[in-house]
């Protein structure tokens, strides 16, 4: 077998790298223009073509936005949202997920198949009978239709993401666990959950960035109660109304905002998010 020029070599590994540098950079490229132009003036964001680099920079821009709209507010209502989402995903799916990967019953393998062809039905149909129902149980301009179903495990992905997780935990862990007179409940609690950290970690992630980006949802089902707006939809009613043009400047403060908590959770659990992936692809 020959071996490999070692010039070869790091010619290939270094065009591989320029590749990923001119890739990043392109996909960056919007997320600088963002910040560049919440830090302008108005004038400045009408200049063609544009300055990357704004003179003055106009850090009053995001004080601004707090004065001219109710942020805090629209944050509250984001982090409730968020909290729903993340520990219902957390907790009920990794409950189901548990269901389907360590306890048999008859019809397991065939529900969840049934469960995981739900991922081919779009939420926009399902939206019109979802908003009916919940318009007759009086759901409708509450929190309710976009927090209790994220509370009961709704998720089809986030179970098979955990159920391919928990499957490649070694069964001896969970029989001596029953030997010692441990519940089911007790194993899934106690011993699969403290396992499953970076699967729980992608999963809380995914959640996180679903919920904080959620647009549709609050938009349909709370249109009625403006207090209620998270900050997607909060964002939106900055837009300039009939004939005019929006402040863009300040859509791209609150747009940087709402950015940043989403880059620092994605930093925080990069390590386990890219784990709790990987893994999750290659057992069961």
């Amino acid at each position: 077998m020959a071996v490999r020029n070692p010039k070869v070599k790091l010619a290939g590994h270094g065009l591989l790298h320029l590749v990923l540098i001119a890739g990043s950079t392109l996909m960056l490229i919007p997320l600088i223009w963002t910040v560049s132009t919440s830090l302008k003036t108005p004038q400045q964001v009408a200049i063609w073509p544009p300055e990357w680099i704004p003179d003055p920079v106009m850090w009053s821009n995001y004080v601004e936005v707090f004065r001219m709209a109710p942020v805090l507010l629209w944050l509250r209502n984001s982090l409730v949202l968020v909290a729903a989402d993340v520990i219902g995903s957390v907790v009920t799916c990794s409950f189901v997920a548990y269901g389907f990967a360590r306890i048999k019953f008859p019809g397991r393998d065939a529900l969840f198949l049934l469960l995981l062809s739900t991922l081919m039905v779009p939420y926009v149909v399902r939206l019109i009978p979802l908003y009916v129902i919940y318009n007759q149980i009086g759901w409708i301009n509450t929190f309710l239709p976009v927090t209790v179903p994220h509370l009961l495990g709704r998720n089809p992905f986030f179970i098979f993401l955990l159920r391919q997780f928990f499957m490649g935990i070694p069964d001896e862990l969970s029989d001596a666990a029953r030997i010692d007179g441990c519940s089911e409940f007790g194993i899934w609690w106690r011993i699969v959950m403290p396992l499953s950290k970076p699967a729980l970690a992608a999963v809380a992630i995914f959640a996180f960035r679903d919920s904080w980006d959620n647009f549709l949802a609050p938009l349909v089902y709370m249109a009625g109660r403006p207090d209620l707006r998270p900050l997607a939809v909060g964002l939106y009613t900055l837009r300039g109304g009939a004939g005019q043009l929006p402040d863009t400047h300040y859509l791209m403060a609150l747009s940087t905002l709402m950015i940043l908590p989403m880059l620092i959770i994605f930093a925080a659990g990069q390590r386990y998010f890219i784990q709790g992936v990987t893994l999750s692809g290659i057992k069961g």
